[in-house]
This record gives C-alpha cells, sequence and structure tokens, in this order.
C-alpha cells in the first residue's frame, strides 16, 4: 500500500469519526422524539436503501466487486448478517442508554469502550494480547468508575446499555477486520443496515407503534413537523451510508490498530457537539473519567515492543 493510499485512509477515518461524534446530537434528540426502536429502524432502513441505490449504480459503471462464485456469496452473506446482528445491538443499546439520559459527550466516552473491547475478543481467536492492553483495561475501569460511579458503587441503567452497545460495535470491528478485506465493502454495509433495521423495526412496531396512545397517527406526527426528518436523514446519509463505509474501505488500508485509535475521536467529537450543540456540560468528575478513559484508549495502541531505528 502506497504512503499517499494510508494518508488518505487516516484522513477518511477522520471524517468518519467526525460524523459519529456529530450524530449523537441527532441521535439525542431523534431518539427521543421517535422511540429508540422506532427511531432505530427508520435511520437503518433508510441507510440500507441509500445504499442499495449505490450499489446498483456502481455495478452499471462496473467498479464494484460482486461476488463471483458460490465461495464469495457465502462469504458475503455470513459477514453481513454477523455484521447486521452486532449493528442492531449496538445501536439499540447505544440508543436507550442515550434516552435513559445519558449525555452526548458521556456517551461517546462509554462508546469507546470498544477500542478495548476488541482485543479481548480476539483472544477468542487466538491472537496474543499485549501486556500494554490489559494496563488499559485497568486504568479504563478507573475511568468508567469517575465517569458512571457517584456515590455508592452501582452502575445506572444507561451506562449499562451503553457498555453493551460498545460490545456490539467491538463485534462489528473484529468481523469487518476478520471478513471486511475479502468482500464488497458497499454490500457489506448495506446488508447489516438492512438486518439491523429489519429486526429493530419489528421490536419497534410490537413495542413503540401499535401501543403508543392515541395509536399510530398520534405517534407518527412529529413525522410533520420539527427537524426529525433531518436528524433521520443526518443518521442515515452521512452516520451511516459514508461513515460506515468509510470504515469497512480503510480497515482494508490500515493496520487495525491505527484504525482503533483514530475511530476513538468520535468521543472526543461527541463531547464537543453536545458543549457547542445542545449547550450540555460534564461534572468535573466526569471530565477526569473522560480524561482517564481517553488515556487508557491511546495506551492500548501503543506499540511497546517496536524497536526504534
Amino acid at each position: 500500500m502506497s504512503k499517499k493510499s494510508s494518508v488518505s485512509s487516516v484522513l477518511l477515518l477522520f471524517l468518519a469519526a467526525f460524523i459519529w461524534g456529530l450524530s449523537f446530537v441527532a441521535q439525542s434528540d431523534g431518539g427521543l422524539t421517535l422511540g429508540a426502536f422506532s427511531f432505530n429502524g427508520a435511520r437503518l432502513l433508510f441507510t440500507a436503501l441509500i445504499l442499495r441505490i449505490l450499489i446498483t449504480i456502481t455495478d452499471k459503471m462496473g467498479i464494484s466487486s460482486a461476488p463471483v462464485n458460490k465461495a464469495d456469496k457465502k462469504r458475503q452473506l455470513f459477514s453481513g448478517l454477523v455484521c447486521g446482528l452486532f449493528i442492531f445491538i449496538a445501536t439499540n443499546f447505544q440508543q436507550i442508554g442515550m434516552n435513559l439520559g445519558a449525555g452526548t459527550g458521556k456517551a461517546g466516552f462509554i462508546t469507546s469502550m470498544y477500542i478495548l473491547m476488541v482485543p479481548i475478543i480476539g483472544m477468542f481467536f487466538r491472537q496474543k494480547i499485549k501486556w500494554n492492553v490489559w494496563v488499559a483495561v485497568g486504568i479504563a475501569l478507573v475511568g468508567l468508575y469517575f465517569l458512571c460511579v457517584n456515590g455508592k458503587i452501582e452502575f445506572v441503567p444507561a451506562d449499562i446499555c451503553l457498555m453493551l452497545g460498545a460490545l456490539g460495535f467491538a463485534g462489528q470491528i473484529v468481523t469487518i477486520d476478520r471478513y471486511g478485506h475479502r468482500v464488497d465493502a458497499l454490500r457489506l454495509s448495506g446488508m447489516q443496515f438492512l438486518l439491523g433495521g429489519f429486526l429493530t423495526s419489528i421490536i419497534a412496531v410490537i413495542y413503540e407503534i401499535l401501543p403508543f396512545p392515541g395509536g399510530i397517527s398520534a405517534w407518527a406526527a412529529p413525522l410533520f413537523h420539527g427537524r426529525i426528518w433531518m436528524e433521520l436523514l443526518y443518521m442515515a446519509v452521512l452516520s451511516g451510508g459514508v461513515a460506515y463505509s468509510l470504515q469497512i474501505v480503510c480497515q482494508k488500508r490500515l493496520d487495525p490498530t491505527v484504525a482503533s485509535l483514530i475511530m476513538s475521536f468520535e468521543a472526543v467529537f461527541s463531547a464537543l457537539a453536545g458543549w457547542l450543540i445542545l449547550h450540555q456540560s460534564l461534572s468535573n468528575r466526569e471530565i477526569i473519567g473522560c480524561l482517564i478513559m481517553f488515556a487508557a484508549v491511546i495506551i492500548a495502541q501503543i506499540n511497546f515492543s517496536k524497536k526504534s531505528t
């Protein structure tokens, strides 16, 4: 891979992290307006539709990487289904956590825990875990204590949901690392959003739309006024279609540790977006927790065994 390609991948992945960071603002309002599952189901299916259109266009232009044999089709299907299940778990637990009251900054930093979970999941695939990763995990736990625990040693439901969401994102990243370089990026991205959106929409209909006070017409009222469509479009087009596709493409060109470090900056961008747009703030204790967790993320990515030349 050329140096120019590597630099462009780094810049594009930073763009993805920036988009994800701002997406916490859209999620904070949109999830409360429509409901966690309804908002997620709509934006995931919108993303799948947009990607389907892009796949059709690239196929006609002859620049796509469609599966050419049975083995490729099976690999594409398997990786898409697994990523879709992880996206379903990750996005919904994250959204529920925010609906339960977690601010954008706090949600972003707890979500960034996926960077520490990725190497731990790798143990199940016989990947060697470096000593600094274990140190980083310990430091991150201290950061979580400052960020999430106030008074009694207990995590509120929002924190637990966000951590489960981070675990889902970690699973999705590991799946892309293992299979993403052997399948078409747009097809993998489209399939994960289609499955995630389908499963989420089923839950939304059963638990949010049908039982909604006043019926379906009352539930749909926010769709005809306000900024809900802007939030849905941002999540579908930019956070989903653009950022996740950039993730899959760039992870093919970068070392996984470098890619993980760049993606973790979504936590910083989410905190800045919450402060600038929603006028949210973190307490001194929460700021300390964020700084400790960010330090843990960086320590986890450093290659201490690499000899200087």
